[in-house]
């Protein structure tokens, strides 16, 4: 039986509106018309739960024992109809005998006509007793729709028909057929992975990493076939829940065409979903795909099917012959299908693509290029123009003292040029995730306050450094502890921030390689302070003299640091190219997200 349209418009007010997760409390009313569960799959084909009766007549204001049983089950609908009219109201009331495990539900403004679960606990059986109205129609069928999973539920199976004393029973009998059955399609498997080789010539492909092979355990792989009026579509990648494929207008998640493949108890469901903001997908119960496939085998999810290139019938379902923004992205999934959010940032193309159109094999970035530039200024700033500009001003006063530069010495030229090309990229790079985002982030965790703080005392280090008194002047020692404590705090805050950064799913560079990265960054600045610490007291043991038997340290080093000038251009330059290889890992590995 087709799906009436009344049924459909109720069924898409329930997905909209009602709460995803289902009904685990049994308060199912919304499901009153089309008694089907908001659970995002199809239902199954044959019953496994019986409904009997103790009785095939009755009169108005009889009462009749209606009995559901069957293998373990956690949720069940129950209403009677007119056996002749399926599609109209639930008719008569129902009476409890058992209130711990049913209650009663008020359909289509009738008390009391339908009877719902009260929990998910397991149960393979439930009684009530249905009272026949006044108004009874000649024959009557008790549906039931039953859940057995989340994703595994039965929608309106069949019971006994029951008729008004001195009333023929219809012949032949009337069987009431599940509204939603038409939803299912034919089911086969797929021998072997996919192939990309027609991909460019043939096929639109999107891979992720570029050029990967979809049989392998590492490769996302999204492929679009135009066939006629149709296209192919064949989706694979590394995972053991789902795996799901959006066309979009923008590169933002919200009023979106999906496909998703769920791993369901060790087999594929495939399904269309339409989503609504940064919301649960809401599962279609239509069937507008053909030819479904999958596919799981070594960690490595697959599933193909087709769909037409117009669906006019269908609103949610968007036109293929139109440029989209197409986004892939997997996740977790539990034993019963139910899909959870994905950990990490959807695989997002950079711009707008015809699957249809002329062929083409790209890639994909799971990473906004804001945020990749976000964190390309901020490893630039805080790996290299700072760290340099840290040791040059701590070890290098001494060796560069004579020489100078547009009038200032030498070390005091570089180390203000690097540190106000620190606050130059900082301030630029503070920006872009408010402009990414239009706002402030409530995901983000503390990543955004302490990158808040980074940047407040970025910008108070310089402002602090335009009031320094003289060198010579009594404050001087005081504003040399406040400008080292207050930029120490800031590379410190600056590094932990980084740490909580690399992680965040905008971003989410490859774990663990970006926390050993970065702590072998943090042990090599770390490592060189320490070596030039110990240089420098080598030197200054060697301008202690004698005087009245008693060790005297010189208050002027310089001579002394004068000797070590080669040594520590050596470290310098050591130094300088090691931040720059870690500086190179890090944006390549960035481009790579």
């Amino acid at each position: 039986m087709e799906l009436p349209g009344f049924a459909v418009a109720v069924w898409m007010f329930v997905c909209l509106y009602a709460p995803v997760g289902g009904y685990p409390s049994g308060k199912v009313r919304e499901a009153c018309t089309s008694m089907v569960p908001c659970h995002g799959s199809s239902p199954q084909l044959s019953p496994e739960h019986t409904i009997t009766v103790n009785g095939t007549e009755f009169k108005p204001g009889d009462s009749i024992e209606v009995h559901l049983s069957g293998p373990d089950f956690e949720g069940f609908f129950i209403q009677a109809r007119d056996a002749e009219h399926l599609d109209s109201p639930a008719v008569g009331s129902f009476v409890l005998a058992d209130r711990r495990r049913s209650q009663l539900l008020t359909c289509a403004r009738t008390k009391n006509s339908a009877v719902s679960h009260t929990s998910k606990a397991k149960k393979k059986d439930i009684k009530v007793y249905w009272i026949a109205p006044g108004d009874a129609p000649k024959h009557v069928q008790f549906l039931a729709t039953v859940v057995k999973k989340y994703r595994i539920f039965w929608v309106k199976i069949p019971g006994p028909i029951v008729s008004q004393t001195d009333v023929l029973s219809p012949t032949p009998p009337l069987h009431a057929t599940s509204e939603a059955m038409s939803t299912s399609y034919p089911v086969s498997y797929i021998s072997k992975p996919f192939s990309a080789s027609a991909c460019g010539s043939m096929k639109f492909c999107i891979r992720n990493p570029s050029n990967c092979d979809p049989g392998s355990a590492s490769c996302f792989f999204l492929s679009f076939q135009q066939e006629d009026r149709s296209v192919f579509i064949e989706m694979s990648g590394p995972s053991e829940g789902y795996l799901a494929f959006a066309l979009s207008h923008d590169q933002w998640m919200g009023g979106d065409d999906a496909y998703l493949c769920v791993n369901e108890d060790h087999r594929v469901h495939v399904s269309t979903a339409h989503l609504k903001e940064r919301s649960y997908p809401l599962l279609d119960l239509e069937n507008t795909l053909e030819d479904v496939s999958w596919r799981l085998a070594d960690g490595v999810l697959q599933c193909s099917f087709r769909r037409s290139i117009r669906l006019p019938a269908y609103k949610g379902r968007f036109n293929l012959d139109t440029s989209y923004y197409i986004f892939l992205a997997d996740g977790e999934a539990s034993e019963g299908g139910q899909i959870y959010k994905h950990h990490r940032q959807p695989l997002v193309t950079d711009g707008l693509y015809n699957v249809t159109g002329l062929p083409q094999d790209i890639g994909g970035s799971r990473s906004p290029r804001l945020i990749k530039a976000h964190g390309a200024l901020m490893f630039v700033a805080w790996i290299t123009t700072v760290s340099i500009g840290v040791i040059v001003a701590r070890f290098f006063k001494p060796v560069w003292s004579h020489s100078f530069l547009f009038g200032k010495e030498l070390w005091f030229q570089v180390h203000r040029m690097l540190m106000l090309t620190t606050v130059i990229l900082t301030s630029i790079s503070f920006v872009l995730p408010f402009v990414y985002r239009g706002g402030w982030s409530q995901q983000a965790g503390f990543h955004p306050y302490l990158g808040c703080a980074v940047m407040a005392l970025t910008i108070f280090q310089p402002l602090m450094a335009g009031f320094r008194p003289s060198r010579h002047a009594p404050r001087r020692q005081l504003f040399n502890w406040f400008h080292w404590s207050t930029g120490t705090t800031a590379r410190i805050l600056a590094v932990v921030t980084m740490f909580l950064g690399m992680d965040l799913p905008a971003l989410d560079l490859p774990d663990p390689w970006d926390t050993y990265t970065m702590i072998g960054f943090v042990a090599w600045h770390v490592g060189t302070d320490v070596l030039l610490e110990i240089h420098s007291y080598y030197l200054v043991r060697k301008v202690e003299v004698i005087e009245d038997d008693r060790v005297q340290i010189l208050q002027s080093l310089t001579s002394a640091e004068a000797e070590g000038r080669l040594f520590k251009q050596i470290v310098l330059t050591i130094y300088v190219c090691g931040n720059i290889v870690f500086l190179v890992a890090f944006l390549t590995a960035i481009n790579q997200v």
